[in-house]
């Protein structure tokens, strides 16, 4: 478990299935997300999450995002990791959107930057997010990231953000 002082990143478990279901299952955090929205009925989808957890990827760490409290809010993970470019992507849903606007997603950005140069030795973290979405576009620049870059993919649009080991430990 990575702790700061409003979030806790855990391990994912069988119980969060419910709240992923229905993060996954709502058009608005889907669009946000540039993702499709899930058509599965649950109990397919509950099987392929344990399936999931059952052997994760060595290419992605993917944790849940718990509030002080322990209530589960949001999901965050890094993934595509290349180890011979030394740099990951990273990605984050506050899912629960009673826990909007009130520093979680930068409190879980931070979090988690800081346990990937912590604990790994990659050098580049790199993120891509709609140019829609203003909100996350903000809170990652408030953790350090800087733009890079544009990408044209299945219909969307998105602003290509990264940063580096050195301006992290610059912070």
């Amino acid at each position: 478990m990575i702790t700061s002082k409003k979030i806790r990143l855990r391990k994912k478990s069988l119980a969060d299935a419910v709240d992923n279901y229905a993060w996954l299952t709502d058009l608005e955090l889907t669009q946000l997300d540039a993702a499709p929205l899930l058509n599965a009925t649950f109990a397919q989808y509950l099987s392929v999450y344990r399936e999931e957890l059952s052997y994760p990827s060595s290419k992605r760490c993917t944790f849940a995002v718990d509030t002080a409290e322990g209530k589960h809010v949001g999901n965050c993970s890094y993934y595509d990791i290349n180890e011979k470019k030394k740099e990951v992507q990273l990605g984050i849903m506050i899912g629960n959107r009673n826990y909007w606007d009130k520093g979680y997603g930068t409190e879980t950005v931070t979090t988690l930057l800081s346990h990937i140069f912590q604990e790994t030795d990659l050098n580049r973290v790199y993120l891509k997010t709609l140019v829609s979405n203003i909100r996350a576009q903000r809170c990652f620049q408030k953790c350090g990231f800087a733009f890079c870059g544009h990408l044209d993919r299945d219909g969307y649009h998105f602003v290509l953000m990264e940063i580096h080991r050195k301006q992290w430990v610059e912070q």
